[in-house]
């Protein structure tokens, strides 16, 4: 004991000491990065395991409810394969107009092409029978003529202005619900959930709010367990849609997914434009609604208001007299 503290004493010592401790130091600083395990690419491999669990079990769960196409009826598909009406109806964009509305798979595009064909010749026949067999109308035969081909033109465009409707009231449905479920999917994304099962958890919660965008969240799980780049699941939905704000998130992920972004932030924002979108478009009905009033109010109200201040006053003239 007495050898040991005479040495702490000795300058010598202590140098040589803390030369020591340095050089330990820097030894295991230099060392201990190879000793510690690869965290990053540990939680790198779990998150792809689990993005293969996931593929499993959407497969899975699809297979047990059969299959999601619907086969075309028999009746058209003949009339459609008889007559190639898909080489001389069918446009470039008709498909994509077709998913935008709701109509998905070899049914609805058999469908539409089968109503180009019948519609103009139904309307035809209709107009043919109305004004030449009953000559329900005593016009001369140039109107009559010209009001034939102007059914025949009704008939032609009725399945794209059916089309039309669908896909504005699609589009309308979407669009009220869509910045509810960007919020429900900040909270999922900012929670530690992955962007699979954030979808996938969101196409629930917002069943009972909108059955549509749950449908649309629900397909866009499915083909982020399918596909092979999720670039290409993201596109998709924006596509289906067909709205900007749909796309601008479908944008956001994309650079997500390419650049390494954070996705909470960017999601934070495209939620907050939606919500001013909303309520914009809400202000701008309110503010359309006195012009619209104006007319029933002039119509209905003043006539029964000067009624009811007028009746008393002629009351006591008239019994006055």
């Amino acid at each position: 004991m007495l050898a040991l503290l005479n040495n702490l004493n000795d300058p010598r010592f202590l140098a040589s000491a803390l030369a020591g401790i340095a050089a330990a130091a820097t030894a295991y600083t230099l060392v201990q990065p190879f000793l510690e395990p690869d965290r990053l690419a540990k939680r790198m491999k779990n998150v792809g395991e689990e993005r293969d669990r996931i593929r499993l079990r959407e497969r899975e769960r699809l297979n047990q409810r059969g299959s999601l196409r619907h086969q075309p009826k028999a009746y058209m598909k003949r009339v459609v394969e008889r007559f190639k009406l898909d080489n001389w109806l069918a446009t470039d964009d008709a498909k994509r107009r077709l998913m935008t509305a709701g109509y998905r798979g070899p049914q609805a595009e058999t469908a539409f092409l089968f109503f180009r064909l019948v519609m103009p010749i139904g309307f035809f026949l209709f107009a043919v029978f109305y004004l030449f067999v009953f000559k329900a109308l005593n016009q001369p035969l140039s109107i009559r003529c010209l009001i034939v081909v102007a059914a025949v033109y009704v008939g032609i465009k009725m399945p794209e202005v059916f089309l039309k409707n669908q896909t504005d009231k699609r589009q309308a449905v979407i669009k009220r619900n869509w910045p509810d479920s960007l919020d429900l999917l900040l909270i999922c994304v900012e929670s530690g959930m992955s962007i699979e099962q954030s979808f996938k958890r969101v196409s629930v919660e917002i069943a009972n709010q909108c059955i549509v965008l749950a449908e649309e969240l629900a397909l866009t799980t499915a083909e982020l367990s399918y596909l092979s780049e999720r670039r290409l699941a993201y596109e998709n939905l924006a596509l289906r849609t067909g709205l900007d704000t749909v796309k601008a998130v479908s944008t956001a992920l994309i650079q997500a997914e390419r650049y390494g972004t954070p996705i909470g932030q960017a999601l934070r924002v495209l939620a907050q434009e939606s919500r001013d979108q909303r309520m914009t478009e809400a202000e701008k009905k309110a503010a359309a609604l006195p012009p619209k009033l104006t007319v029933p109010m002039i119509l209905f109200f003043l006539p029964v208001l000067f009624v009811v201040i007028l009746t008393p006053a002629l009351v006591q003239v008239f019994g006055a007299k």
